[in-house]
């Protein structure tokens, strides 16, 4: 159902597209949009049993795209580093698709506690669940993964190999 890499050479491995995943905090969510129009938008994000969340309003373009069409894309880019004297930016990155809906019951408020664990820094853990738990305001969108690729520059490769 879909494409195999066409450079296999790059493909990270799933641990260290597993890693990628962990230590970015922000990706892009693309979706069709008004009009079946491609609709990207930057967000944050966490990795949670097996899936993808994010929060968002309860209304607006991201939950009515969803809502019409729930295939989507998701992409972060852990690292690119231009050298200019080879013209070219050495680059590690992620690329999901899967299907997006909205999280509900326990799975919405165990997705936010590590959604806000993961931005909270060293606040407690136990201060910031209490926040979470009070807050009804927002939705907890979850990407059930159907693929991940994660892929990295052959520079990065051929540096592993030596």
């Amino acid at each position: 159902m879909f494409r195999e890499m066409r450079r296999i050479k790059q493909l990270l491995s799933p641990q260290a597209t597993a890693e990628v995943m962990a230590r970015c905090t922000n990706g892009i969510l693309a979706c069709l949009g008004d009009e079946d129009y491609p609709y990207a938008v930057p967000l944050s994000f966490v990795c949670f049993d097996g899936k993808i969340y994010f929060h968002s309003a309860k209304e607006g373009h991201k939950i009515d795209a969803i809502a019409r069409h729930d295939k989507v894309s998701f992409a972060v880019v852990d690292e690119d580093t231009i050298v200019a004297e080879e013209y070219t930016s050495y680059f590690r990155s992620v690329v999901v698709f899967g299907k997006a809906r909205i999280a509900e019951g326990d799975e919405r408020l165990a997705a936010f506690k590590a959604l806000a664990e993961k931005y909270s820094g060293s606040l407690p853990k136990e201060v910031v669940h209490k926040k979470v738990e009070g807050c009804s305001r927002a939705a907890i969108i979850a990407i059930d993964v159907e693929q991940i690729t994660g892929k990295e520059a052959i520079e990065y490769v051929r540096d592993k190999q030596k």
